[in-house]
């Protein structure tokens, strides 16, 4: 059995695009993009930033699962789960981003049995939604705390490899062995010196897999820390 535990980003890293932008730009009723602005100056968190921008969504159900089923992830991102399935590597995708697309999506492309950890979106009546927080932390200004998902796989006593792309994996990239970036997050690493292996899509992951799972894989200008695990 491996001694590795996959935490990885959904929107802009298994989706082609973030799936939360797409619905508020279809669906979302005028003032969205002001609380955007809000969130990138740093006057409110991401929680509060997209709990009001959800609350501005107009949308059925209907009208949400037929935009959502337009929605196209990386065409590798099958081919890396089934095989990381196959080494009995444990793979979670881990979300500051929507429960509801993110399975409805993984579902229309035969991945509905991975588990999500994401935000939880919830109805109110025919066209409103809100969201909750089930794995918020109060220390945390995101919808989703991931570095207590990292935590709980080191008390596992497994590594954690993170793979993602951006301000919503900059702080678990800190507490990972390892990280796959993509786009802001490479440089993110390489800024923060967090050991990473820059990838532009799943194929790159999928060819680097063996040598990670062997424990050879170095990281980007220096090799990647794999700590002794202990004993159980």
């Amino acid at each position: 059995m491996s001694h590795w535990t996959i935490l990885c980003d959904f929107d802009g890293t298994i989706s082609v695009e973030d799936i939360t932008d797409a619905l508020l730009v279809r669906f979302a009723k005028p003032g969205w993009e002001d609380i955007e602005q809000a969130w990138k100056r740093g006057e409110i968190g991401s929680r509060e930033c997209m709990a009001r921008q959800i609350a501005l969504l107009d949308a059925s159900r209907d009208e949400l699962d037929a935009h959502l089923d337009e929605m196209a992830i990386d065409r590798a991102f099958p081919v890396f789960a089934a095989a990381v399935r196959e080494a009995g590597v444990p793979l979670t995708v881990l979300s500051d981003g929507l429960d509801y697309s993110i399975r409805r999506i993984l579902a229309n492309n035969g991945l509905g049995d991975l588990p999500v950890v994401a935000n939880r979106l919830v109805a109110e009546g025919e066209r409103g939604w809100r969201l909750e927080f089930p794995y918020s932390s109060p220390d945390c200004r995101s919808g989703n705390c991931k570095c207590a998902s990292a935590g709980s796989a080191h008390a596992d006593r497994r590594r954690v490899l993170v793979i993602g792309d951006g301000a919503s994996d900059f702080c678990v990239s800190g507490e990972a062995d390892l990280v796959f970036a993509k786009h802001r997050l490479i440089e993110h690493c390489r800024a923060a010196g967090i050991p990473y292996v820059p990838i532009a899509s799943f194929a790159d992951a999928l060819d680097l897999l063996p040598t990670l799972l062997a424990g050879e894989l170095a990281a980007h200008g220096q090799v990647a820390p794999l700590p002794a695990l202990q004993a159980a």
